[in-house]
């Protein structure tokens, strides 16, 4: 940060509200969930491609307001598929057939998604509406797990490629089965590849200009905010 962006601190407690969504709320400004730059521009999707994966499909994440959109997408192809959840879920009676191991330590996240083809992102309907992404996409597309993404979490075109964009639990099987026939070869590369480039728009640094752009604008003689 900037002593601009310091002293703007320290002068105003008038920021405002601010929201790590694509479409923040009446009042709100944007300022998103930040991925060290760094770790993008080094990561390697043919690397990434090359790993061995044994696990067609994984979750990780709690179940937090998430059980309407796991019944409608991941449930059912987790009774085709190979399959784990990680993560705090609490009630799971419902789906005897999904495979539950519970909270796992944070090291061991990235292990998981090494070794899976694939996730499903998923997100409360409150945040789903308003295009809210957490770290989950960056630490999964990081270790080359591809996000298949329901077509309601809003502008979801945005952040992974069109061919990752799903509306049921079918089209979430077909993705599998594509993603399989692509594993290892330079076609899961390319895909990989545009998965990262797709989260250019969450960059730290991206993020530090918007937030020093925020403080000036809030303690400047006018006032308000920037429309971005």
């Amino acid at each position: 940060m900037t002593p601009h962006t310091l002293a703007g601190i320290r002068a105003s407690n008038q920021l405002g509200e601010v929201q790590a969504a694509l479409h923040p709320g009446p009042g709100a400004a944007r300022l998103l969930f930040p991925i060290n730059d760094n770790v993008l521009n080094t990561a390697d999707p043919h690397r990434l491609a090359a790993l061995h994966r044994d696990l067609p499909l994984v979750y990780i994440g709690n179940q937090y307001d998430r059980d309407r959109q796991f019944d409608r997408y991941f449930a059912p192809a987790a009774a085709e598929v190979d399959h784990l959840v990680a993560g705090k879920w609490t009630t799971t009676d419902r789906w005897p057939h999904v495979h539950f191991i519970g909270r796992i330590p944070f090291p061991e996240v990235d292990r998981l998604y090494r070794r899976s083809l694939a996730t499903v992102l998923l997100a409360p309907d409150r945040t789903a509406a308003r295009g809210q992404f957490t770290q989950r996409i960056f630490e999964a597309v990081l270790a080359g797990c591809l996000p298949i993404t329901p077509s309601e979490l809003r502008s979801a075109d945005k952040v992974v490629p069109e061919e990752l964009i799903i509306t049921d639990a079918a089209d979430v099987r077909h993705v599998l089965d594509k993603l399989a026939a692509l594993s290892g070869g330079t076609g899961h590369a390319d895909l990989i590849g545009r998965c990262l480039r797709h989260l250019e728009i969450f960059r730290l640094s991206t993020q530090l200009e918007t937030l020093n752009d925020l403080l000036y604008h809030s303690t400047a003689p006018h006032g308000g905010w920037i429309a971005r």
